[in-house]
């Protein structure tokens, strides 16, 4: 019985969610928008014009303060975050019929203004009130490098982030944290294992099954030995600080893990059971 009582309940939600989609979708077109978004749900991880149009509307309306370039990182995904927060919408970081008929509602797209920008390899920007002769910066040094596509990750700390520059929906306390974990957790390690170590802290933030911010995902139970010991509390040095900003700008060379370990010293029966993505330095990474 309640077997089939979960069924039952299972069917009425997915009824539900179906009718809300259709509901938004028509909404969308009634609201004059009918071909401003494709009918996927944008995520993470996503190209193309849709991310273009998203990023473009959130920066209209100024909760994205990163480059336009139709790439779905982690500054869109926090970003995005942000403006379902502050609009009462579910907090998923994905794109669906009713974000983006918010989206649609609280912002406006001049799609042949941005994308002839992009075309010609612009520097500009997209914020509302702003006229837009005046947010065309300058012509890219690479204008082929400069389109909707993505870009190459950051090179070993090299890029030009600073901690008073942080992507939407980070706060410098979060970097100094972060950088504790890192160093605690992986000194000693190569660069990009420090950079992977980051972007799994990340990965599990934007993960529904563990805590939603950065404090609660390294406090949490048993989650980092660097917690359990206490090197957390050693005083990072500037490698550290770097691979956390890069890892915060969508360099993930953990290829979206969620776990890590080193096989010499693991004593958990579990992480041998996770699927292996890859090794950096003495650390496995798992999903």
């Amino acid at each position: 019985m309640r077997t089939q009582g979960r069924i039952k309940s299972l069917r009425k939600r997915l009824i539900r969610d179906f009718c809300t989609a259709i509901l938004a979708s028509v909404l969308l077109f009634q609201a004059g928008a009918a071909d401003a978004f494709s009918n996927r749900v944008i995520m993470r991880g996503d190209t193309g014009e849709d991310v273009v149009e998203l990023q473009a509307r959130l920066q209209y309306s100024s909760f994205y303060k990163g480059k336009i370039d139709g790439a779905f990182g982690y500054g869109t995904y926090w970003a995005l975050r942000n403006f379902q927060y502050q609009f009462g919408l579910p907090v998923d970081g994905m794109a669906g019929s009713l974000t983006k008929l918010k989206l649609t509602k609280a912002s406006q797209y001049d799609r042949e203004f941005v994308l002839r920008n992009l075309r010609e390899g612009n520097e500009f920007t997209y914020y509302g009130g702003v006229p837009l002769n005046q947010q065309v910066k300058k012509k890219a040094k690479n204008p082929s490098s400069s389109g909707g596509g993505t870009s190459k990750p950051p090179q070993q700390g090299k890029g030009n982030y600073t901690i008073d520059n942080l992507p939407q929906g980070y706060s410098k306390s979060d970097v100094n944290l972060m950088a504790n974990a890192v160093y605690g957790e992986s000194r000693g390690e190569p660069y990009i294992g420090q950079v992977a170590v980051s972007a799994v802290i990340i990965n599990r933030v934007a993960d529904p099954r563990f805590p939603n911010n950065i404090s609660d995902v390294i406090f949490q139970p048993g989650a980092f030995t660097a917690v359990a010991d206490g090197q957390i509390w050693l005083t990072p040095n500037d490698v550290a600080k770097r691979a956390v900003m890069d890892a915060i700008n969508g360099w993930d060379p953990s290829n979206g893990a969620l776990y890590y370990f080193n096989p010499e010293t693991a004593t958990s029966a579990w992480i041998w059971s996770r699927p292996q993505i890859g090794k950096i330095g003495k650390h496995i990474f798992c999903k």
